[in-house]
């Protein structure tokens, strides 16, 4: 049964991922995101429209009822709450605390989520820049995490306009499909690619994003970030 949970809860947060990100909820992105085969992910998403989470509608796409949407904000919560109590208190390497929260988002209890919210003086968001939903539920009130950016930093470089010159951004958040990428995640620490950080796209090549980053550590860097990393680090403008 545990089990049974455990995977439900890890199927809604998924679908809360992709959502962030722009991407269709489908039975096959889950089955790429989770690395699940085909039929277990349809098993499991029969099984859930059966329990009354979600709904599979004509065009195949996966949308969350009412039950699934306000247990998947739960489980989003306790993840991103987690990621900061191993970020800020016990200070686990950036690199390695998203895939330590997939444990304890399943085991957290709404009383310890309180606790957390108290001893981290009232956060809004992840690690990662991705913003905490639900908190108005553990009685946070007034505290907004940013507007959710839409624009990935790769379309960002796409657009780059050589004749006007250096286009400035900040990283806002990282989309969780790069989370789960501890090497990707050390070199972006590298070359100081974290949420809040400025950065100006100076170019485009076939592959890469050509890239100031103003790291607030090690002065401004150039750098020269691949652009199957790119499309996954979501930017504002500034």
């Amino acid at each position: 049964m545990t089990d049974l949970i455990d995977t439900t809860e890890m199927y809604l947060r998924t679908i809360l991922d992709l959502e962030e990100e722009g991407i269709v909820p489908l039975r096959a992105r889950i089955a790429e995101r989770l690395e699940h085969s085909g039929p277990t992910v349809s098993q499991t998403v029969a099984r859930m429209e059966r329990d009354g989470l979600l709904r599979l509608t004509e065009s195949r796409q996966l949308e969350l009822t009412e039950a699934g949407r306000g247990l998947a904000v739960q489980v989003m919560r306790k993840h991103r709450l987690a990621e900061r109590l191993l970020s800020d208190v016990i200070g686990l390497e950036w690199p390695y605390i998203h895939e330590e929260a997939c444990r304890w988002e399943h085991v957290m209890s709404e009383r310890v989520e309180r606790r957390l919210v108290e001893l981290l003086d009232d956060p809004v968001e992840s690690p990662y820049g991705n913003p905490i939903p639900g908190l108005e539920q553990l009685g946070v009130t007034g505290a907004h995490p940013s507007m959710l950016a839409r624009k990935t930093l790769r379309e960002a470089a796409e657009e780059y306009d050589a004749a006007a010159g250096p286009t400035p951004w900040k990283v806002q958040r990282l989309a969780e499909s790069i989370q789960v990428e501890p090497e990707v995640l050390e070199q972006l620490l590298e070359v100081g690619l974290r949420p809040g950080v400025p950065v100006e796209v100076t170019g485009l090549t076939e592959a890469y994003a050509l890239l100031t980053v103003e790291d607030p550590e090690q002065g401004r860097l150039e750098v020269e970030l691949p652009l199957e990393v790119a499309q996954h680090i979501f930017v504002n403008e500034r």
